[in-house]
């Protein structure tokens, strides 16, 4: 394509997006990025219920994080990456306990920072999934091996691997399964603004084709300057500020510009009366952690659902850093150090707000990492473990397929990068099922899963 088509195709698409209403998706930096009032696609919901994504950037190191311990698989284990494994015996505190044992006596543990998450695990707070990861449709090594079979775009690239895991698309893509749950389910809440929620900036995950992310800090909305303080120190010029910024206006361009920030001051408005109040939270979280922070803030929008009027909410948080191709011992166990404690002071919340049963979170990344080792680092992989936990979860228990613990064994492509036996499409299903997606709906929110045998869409972990 030539450079000026290649500008007239552009200009084309802006003006596309633009009138069908998105333009205030594309995330502008200062948060005017909120939710459509679109109509919503499914009958509203009576009660409450709130999904929130722990997603870790970076790609986190799956062998060091859920590892083998009964004997065999921890040796195993040991000879695949001898400068990065964890001590045997360092692992004891954290061993998982299921309800249901697993084949051939094999046993995993956490790894040694994360004892309040192998504590909900052992009390059946937390279920792991093994072995998540992107696919278009089932795959096996030879078919992998072979190329027939359709694969996830650019493997093993952070962006995209981000973007697949979180819309089913690689980078570019203008929806996210969480936003599309957002559309079907919008209308059960009285202010549509706030059912897509992101506390850590902007990811596709959140946009819809109607519902589209509202943008918020650790410490409430991102007011806008118009409606923050007297400009000027003149209440009559923010008056006239925001009449110019918000009347509806004859340009296509200018009239969402104005129609977005006057949804924005409103909310913004909304937020400061109905938000609730961070001394309302009583549960104690950890200190100096940023996930924990973004946590705290979910638990007061939840806390809000009532006076906000919303019903249905699904919710963004992150943590970085998990690019470890280096210093994995030295920066991985305060990775997971303050991933377990804000997790498990986001659940006691929800135990003390009363509402556990009707809150699910769970953790996503961009891919899983090498078994094997780069002397002090691991390199991008594929496959990885997962946990969910919530009230409403099946815990104490593990889901999905236990791989091989090998080098270019029979479950992994090269250098212990997992080949996925449960998809990222089946993972996100069995959340849509309990979120109160139909079975039809859900072949909408997430375009793979038609590939993937009906009766294997629903993992059972809630």
């Amino acid at each position: 394509m030539s450079k000026s088509h290649a500008v007239d195709a552009s200009r084309r698409e802006f003006l596309k997006r633009a009138s069908a209403l998105s333009l205030a998706s594309a995330a502008t930096p200062w948060a005017l990025s909120l939710a459509s009032l679109g109509e919503a696609a499914a009958a509203g919901a009576t009660d409450y219920k709130a999904l929130v994504c722990v997603f870790l950037y970076g790609g986190n190191d799956y062998a060091n994080t859920l590892i083998p311990y009964d004997l065999v698989n921890y040796n195993l284990y040991n000879a695949q990456r001898p400068t990065l494994a964890y001590g045997r015996g360092a692992l004891d505190a954290t061993l998982l306990k299921p309800a249901v044992a697993l084949a051939d006596a094999r046993q995993y543990a956490l790894a040694p920072a994360m004892t309040q998450m192998a504590d909900l695990f052992n009390t059946g707070r937390m279920a792991a999934v093994l072995n998540v990861g992107t696919l278009v449709q089932p795959t096996t090594k030879l078919q992998y091996q072979k190329k027939t079979v359709l694969l996830p775009p650019k493997l093993f690239s952070h962006n995209d691997q981000q973007s697949v895991w979180q819309s089913s698309a690689a980078e570019g893509a203008n929806s996210g399964w969480g936003g599309r749950m957002g559309d079907l389910l919008m209308s059960s809440n009285g202010n549509a603004t706030f059912t897509c929620i992101n506390v850590s900036g902007n990811a596709v995950y959140l946009s819809g084709n109607n519902a589209v992310q509202y943008q918020m800090t650790v410490n409430g909305p991102v007011a806008l300057r118009a409606g923050s303080a007297p400009l000027f120190g003149s209440s009559a010029c923010s008056a006239a500020l925001q009449s110019l910024i918000t009347q509806p206006r004859t340009h296509l361009l200018e009239a969402e510009y104005n129609r977005v920030t006057k949804r924005a001051l409103d909310a913004g408005s909304q937020l400061a009366s109905g938000l609730a109040p961070a001394t309302s939270i009583t549960t104690p979280f950890p200190g100096a952690n940023s996930l924990g922070d973004q946590l705290k803030m979910v638990a007061r929008m939840i806390a809000s659902a009532g006076t906000l009027g919303t019903r249905r909410q699904v919710f963004f948080v992150s943590m970085g850093g998990f690019d470890t191709h280096d210093g994995l011992l030295t920066v991985h166990p305060g990775l997971m150090g303050n991933l377990s404690a804000a997790l498990a002071a986001f659940h006691q919340a929800t135990v003390d707000m009363g509402v556990a049963n009707q809150v699910t979170t769970f953790t996503a990344s961009d891919f899983g990492r090498t078994l094997t080792g780069n002397k002090d680092g691991s390199d991008h992989g594929w496959g990885s473990m997962h946990f969910v936990l919530g009230g409403a979860v099946k815990g104490q228990r593990f889901y999905g397929t236990a791989p091989v613990v090998a080098n270019n064994g029979p479950d992994d492509v090269g250098q212990g990068r997992l080949l996925p036996t449960t998809s990222v499409d089946q993972y996100a299903a069995t959340l849509g099922s309990w979120f109160g997606i139909p079975d039809s709906d859900l072949l909408t929110v997430l375009p793979n899963l038609r590939n993937f045998n009906a009766s294997s869409w629903n993992l059972g972990f809630v």
